[in-house]
């Protein structure tokens, strides 16, 4: 037997001591998923060392990790609670053939050791989510076929040490949610040019965005929210061809999962590793595994100024594009419509004016888009994307209208929805008419007109007798036309 696999079988037990002593002539050795719990002791003399591969994570396991388990090719302890690493650089340790090692999900604390250049066939260091702080080991450096590492969700400090330039195979670089700081190293974009996943966000990273990092073409997801960034952002992103591709591409992320030495049990495959990268995703945190489907920049929650640059208009490929929380000022590219990949746009929270590009309605897959607390400006373009969306997507911006915010652009009428409203409306044109003003303005007309009248007759003696002779005329007149009208009647009536 060379292959001992008890994963998923619901065991809460404690490891017995004797167990490391009767595993020859084991190659691998699979306990992940159960409720083991306890320590392990440390047992130089243990035949675990012919060990190739040990996966004991998902259980209780707690304690210092002992010496000897470092002494396999692969070692995952993904999620326990073990609290001590330093037993890597005891003097006893064998530590060249190691090629994989998962410690994320633990409750490591104090300073990462150094000791790593006795490491030199390491290809994957995970390392995220426990309470390591101090600085990132200068040793670092002498990892040279590192491939993944991740340090992710520490208390790590200082400047990334410039010895990382020397790791020239590294895919994925993941030092999110630390304290790191200082500038954004130049030679990332120089030395590390297989960089496929770059992750430097929550830190306290600060200067500009270094143009080098366009030197990355293979990059795929690049991810700097969350720092104290400032200038503006780079115009050269464009160089970076892997996000004008559409579409998913997992090739470049794969391969190193699978180590690449078997040490000889069947070409069996020492360990596995599912791949998990935290990023902020329409805004939740949120954990991915399938890396190869992702295209992202997020550049979100720093200090950038200036235009968005319209090169980057031509990364077709991307599907998040996150530049919300910075001082960018500036139109939206014409051209942001070819970003036909787009499944998150977020530019809220900038300075951004003028009017809403059309071409983004062309956007079939956009999903989530927030252009809040800006200041756009004029009617929201006519498209099912743009306008059978949440109001709040544009907020903020007291100059836009449209549909679907309740605030009418100029020459929009009211829509009419029954003969009611229409009534309503006539009333309401009515009493537009009859207002105070026509009530003063009758008034005043009449008494301008009865004492304009009035006030001749009163001062002028000759023209009173002309006025009340004629009404005597009127009088008699009306008084002989009746009563000949009358006589006309009875006559009339008598024949």
């Amino acid at each position: 037997m060379t292959r001992l696999n008890i994963s998923n079988s619901g065991i809460s037990d404690s490891i017995p001591d004797t167990l490391w002593n009767h595993l020859a002539p084991l190659a691998t050795q699979d306990l992940s998923n159960n409720e083991i719990r306890g320590t392990i002791q440390d047992n130089q003399g243990s035949t675990a060392l012919l060990l190739n591969s040990i996966d004991l994570s998902s259980n209780h396991l707690e304690g210092p990790i002992p010496s000897f388990l470092f002494q396999v090719v692969s070692l995952n302890l993904f999620d326990n609670r073990f609290s001590d690493m330093n037993s890597l650089c005891s003097n006893n340790t064998n530590l060249s053939d190691m090629d994989f090692l998962d410690v994320s999900y633990n409750q490591l604390s104090g300073e990462l050791p150094d000791c790593w250049s006795r490491m030199d066939s390491l290809r994957v260091l995970i390392l995220g989510n426990n309470m390591l702080s101090g600085k990132i080991p200068a040793s670092f450096g002498l990892l040279t076929r590192i491939e993944i590492l991740h340090l992710s969700n520490n208390n790590l400090t200082a400047e990334l040490p410039s010895s990382l330039k020397n790791c020239t195979e590294l895919v994925i670089f993941d030092v999110g949610e630390n304290k790191l700081s200082g500038p954004v190293p130049t030679w990332m974009g120089e030395s590390l040019t297989k960089l496929v996943i770059l992750s430097l966000r929550s830190n306290i990273f600060t200067g500009s965005v270094p143009s080098e990092l366009c030197n990355l073409i293979d990059l795929q997801l690049l991810d700097l929210s969350s720092n104290n960034l400032s200038s503006g952002v780079p115009n050269c992103l464009d160089n970076i061809t892997a996000m004008k591709a559409i579409g998913g591409s997992d090739s470049a992320i794969r391969e190193p999962y699978q180590p690449h030495r078997t040490r000889g049990w069947g070409g069996v495959p020492m360990g596995f590793y599912n791949e998990n990268l935290f990023l902020v995703w329409k805004g939740a945190l949120l954990a991915f595994k399938n890396l190869g489907l992702l295209k992202n920049i997020d550049l979100s929650s720093n200090k950038l100024s200036g235009d968005i640059p319209r090169e980057i208009t031509q990364l077709i490929g991307l599907v998040s594009l996150n530049l919300s929380r910075n001082d960018l000022s500036g139109q939206i590219p014409q051209e942001v419509g070819e970003l036909k990949s787009l499944d998150v746009l977020d530019l809220s929270k900038n300075h951004l004016f003028g009017r809403i590009p059309s071409s983004l309605s062309q956007i079939d897959r956009l999903n989530t888009l927030d252009l809040s607390t800006n200041n756009l400006s004029g009617k929201i373009p006519l498209g099912p994307q743009l306008q059978n969306r949440d109001p709040a997507a544009y907020m903020g911006n007291p100059e836009l209208c449209g549909v679907p915010l309740t605030k009418k652009c100029p020459g929009e009428e009211e829509p009419t929805i029954s003969g009611a409203t229409e009534d309503h409306a006539d009333d309401q044109e009515k009493d537009e008419f009859i207002t105070r003003g026509f009530y003063i303005s009758a008034a005043v007309g009449f008494i301008v007109a009865f004492w304009g009248f009035c006030l001749p007759l009163i001062f002028n003696k000759s023209w009173r007798y002309r006025y009340f002779k004629s009404l005597n005329s009127v009088e008699d007149w009306l008084y002989v036309t009746v009563a000949v009208h009358k006589a006309k009647l009875l006559r009339i009536i008598k024949s």
